[in-house]
């Protein structure tokens, strides 16, 4: 299964050009925290590919999903940072807005032009990101905890190799011809 089938990563995608336009609109392009938000959300949907990608190991993979979920967590405090400086309010997750938001990721054919309206306005669209980022992390988490039950179930790849080459071995001394006593 190819990476881009991920719903993380399908959502990690809609945040990082959520955050672009964002950025771009509402914060300071000359800015740190310009920079610092857009690489937030690259990275985020950036460690999802390379975290699960076939050559990557379980362990790698599982770290490389928690860089991706640590970076949405810093896009968060950044998002909510923005709303407290603004003295914008915070969407509550059982408001009206909030849940609209929240369904969108229900629809068929969900594209990232399904949150466009959205960034109308400051206070909008900080909240639009932050119900996002919710759910990325919501995602990950499932996806991380899966991943680890899988580890602890059968391994990581160095210990499928060595289990594999100790069979190897007992299968070559068996069919060797003069057992030792």
């Amino acid at each position: 299964m190819s990476y881009k089938s991920l719903k993380s990563y399908e959502q990690a995608t809609h945040i990082y050009d959520f955050t672009v336009e964002f950025c771009d609109a509402y914060i300071d392009r000359k800015s740190r925290t310009h920079d610092q938000m857009v690489q937030a959300a690259r990275s985020g949907k950036q460690n999802i590919a390379e975290g699960s990608t076939e050559r990557t190991s379980n362990k790698n993979e599982l770290h490389l999903l928690g860089v991706a979920r640590a970076s949405f967590q810093e896009l968060l405090e950044d998002y909510e940072d923005f709303l407290r400086q603004k003295n914008f309010k915070q969407w509550n997750k059982s408001e009206p807005a909030a849940l609209a938001v929240r369904q969108l990721v229900y629809q068929s054919y969900l594209s990232y032009q399904s949150y466009r309206s959205y960034l109308a306005k400051p206070e909008s669209a900080a909240n639009t990101a932050i119900c996002l980022i919710h759910q990325a992390n919501f995602l990950l988490d499932r996806q991380i905890k899966s991943l680890e039950t899988q580890f602890i179930k059968e391994g990581g790849y160095t210990e499928r190799l060595a289990r594999q080459r100790m069979e190897e071995k007992k299968r070559q001394i068996s069919r060797w011809p003069y057992k030792s006593r």
